[in-house]
């Protein structure tokens, strides 16, 4: 049985479309002309005009393709396309009006150092974005001369646009989009996209309702499963590139320091099957399961029990579902467990050290709950006090401490799946953990600095928005944390999936941030207990994966509206 859905406004507007070109390998930069959306195909030098309403696709260099093969960069002022290939930017005149009637003539414009990713022009200013620079640099768009540059606010290859008085860049790596004021660089907020991997952004005012809407492209690589009859092994893991358009919605919480972009609206279910492992004869058994929690960026619709019925009841604000059996006797066979009906955003904070600095004192109350090793962190024994001064080094900002122990953590470990989750001092000794042990090992340190924080978390939605309708199974749970910031409240944190293999800077996107697959249940309490005849158990009497199988299961059922 499914809930039923509202229907959600993508669904029956074709503005709000995710636009899947044809024949296209690697989209980058975009620009409109008109309602035309004007796009670069880097892998085949391939310049495209694609009907967002319907994913027509047209060529518009079909003799010259070859030239523009590896262009990332693209834009248009007045009636002038502005191009990156390699190190150098170009510009071809008269190419507005002239699409797809005329061959282009590429002038050069300048030559970097390095390779020229982006560009966006706005009057007399042309602004490039290049990653091995770390900067954008901006130039003058008459004589070429280098008027400035901003440090780039990612670490990956940037795109970039420009609408009115700010300056858009995407990154890569970041999963995130920036709006910089556009003459100083000032970084003013930044939204996390849907998907990975954005290459690409464009601005476009809806031709009914008058509305900006920003297009974002992304490109990348996909694992699908070959079939090839002619081999011994018929069913080979392949790659396969995997490009498209979508728009990017965003609403900014100045006054909260927060933005939320693209959510979903899903069905999460959450099963335990009795499967006990030795001879159990239990009585006046409650076995509590909380509920998905409330959150700027997360809203409980509905829920409804599933199996046996529950009593809810609230413990430090959250709700949770408690099942009560008289009696548990041995190979009996029971499912329980609860369905929601959930709307998820992104959210992403923005916050700088000196929003952190003069702050009140931290209540009595925190510290008695998330300065106290109260779940095995090995807080007392040497080699993690010792990491916890070496973590922060002379840092006295709480946002760089959190920071810096966050980085510590991502140097000293490697990820690797666990059967069990060990205690930080025996982690940092093997120099390999899991999620969970990540964030055991924060917690240590952050604790240790006298920065209030706790675990939060337990599943993420499998992150495929395409895939509307499936249910789908997340291969493990998965845990993250929150830090506390006295008068502002708690910030997220991810604990290891942005663990930089490849050495450099660690990715900041999800550093105050989440994206809208982490679904987040029963914040600040056990997600899940027992209770024999009212007394608490410890995991250490009866554990509960020696007692049921658990079966997650999410459904996203469509794509949420703009936030407000």
């Amino acid at each position: 049985m499914s809930f039923d859905s509202p229907v959600l406004s993508h669904q029956i507007d074709p503005w709000l479309r995710t636009i899947r070109p044809y024949s296209v390998y690697e989209l980058h930069s975009m620009a409109f002309v008109g309602d035309a959306l004007i796009a670069i195909d880097s892998a085949r030098g391939y310049l495209l005009e694609i009907d967002c309403t319907n994913d027509n696709t047209k060529i518009l260099n079909p003799y010259q393709a070859s030239e523009f093969v590896d262009t990332t960069g693209l834009c248009f002022w007045e009636d002038t396309l502005w191009l990156t290939r390699e190190n150098s930017v170009y510009f071809c005149e008269n190419a507005r009006s002239g699409l797809g009637k005329q061959a282009l003539n590429p002038q050069h414009f300048v030559t970097l150092p390095y390779p020229a990713n982006g560009v966006a022009v706005w009057g007399s200013t042309v602004y490039v974005s290049s990653q091995r620079t770390g900067y954008i640099l901006i130039f003058n768009r008459k004589t070429g001369e280098e008027i400035t540059r901003f440090y780039a606010p990612g670490i990956g290859v940037e795109s970039l646009t420009v609408q009115a008085e700010y300056l858009w860049v995407s990154d890569s790596e970041e999963q995130t989009v920036y709006c910089l004021d556009r003459a100083t660089g000032t970084l003013l907020f930044s939204v996390l996209t849907p998907f990975e991997r954005p290459s690409g952004l464009a601005f476009h005012r809806h031709p009914e309702t008058g509305e900006e809407i920003l297009y974002v492209a992304y490109a990348s690589e996909e694992i699908y499963i070959r079939d090839d009859p002619n081999s011994a092994d018929p069913h080979q893991l392949a790659f396969r590139d995997r490009t498209f358009i979508h728009p990017l919605h965003f609403h900014y919480h100045e006054d909260e320091y927060f933005a939320l972009s693209n959510g979903y609206l899903m069905e999460i279910s959450y099963i335990e099957e009795l499967s006990p492992l030795d001879e159990l004869d239990l009585s006046d058994l409650e076995w509590r399961i909380a509920f998905p929690a409330e959150t700027p960026r997360q809203k409980l619709k509905k829920i409804e029990a599933i199996g046996l019925p529950f009593e809810e009841e609230i413990l430090d604000g959250q709700r949770i579902a408690v099942f009560k059996f008289d009696s548990l006797k041995p190979h009996e066979a029971r499912v329980f467990g609860w369905k929601a009906l959930l709307e998820v955003r992104s959210i992403k904070y923005r916050l700088s050290p000196r929003d952190v600095e003069n702050l009140p004192e931290l209540p009595p109350e925190f510290g008695d709950r998330y300065l106290v090793d109260n779940d095995n962190l090995a807080m007392d024994t040497e080699i993690v006090r010792k990491a916890a001064v070496e973590a922060i080094g002379t840092e006295t900002n709480l946002l760089r401490k959190v920071l810096s122990i966050r980085d510590y953590v991502y140097e000293k470990l490697d990820y690797g799946i666990k059967p069990h989750i060990d205690t930080p001092d025996i982690v940092l000794e093997r120099g390999v953990g899991s999620c969970g042990e990540y964030v055991g090992l924060m917690l240590a340190l952050l604790r240790l600095n006298g920065i209030a924080c706790r675990t939060v978390g337990r599943y993420k939605c499998p992150p495929h928005p395409d895939r509307q309708g499936v249910p789908m199974q997340p291969d493990y749970n998965h845990v993250w944390l929150e830090f506390y910031i006295p008068g502002l409240g708690w910030i997220p944190m991810e604990s290891n999936p942005d663990d930089n293999q490849d050495s450099g800077p660690n990715p900041m996107r999800f550093f105050m941030g989440l994206a809208w697959y982490h679904v987040e249940l029963g914040k600040g309490i056990r997600f899940e207990s027992l209770k024999l005849k009212g007394v608490p158990l410890h995991k250490s009497e009866i554990r509960l994966g020696d007692l049921a199988i658990n079966h997650v299961r999410f459904t996203i059922l469509g794509e949420l509206p703009p936030p407000r």
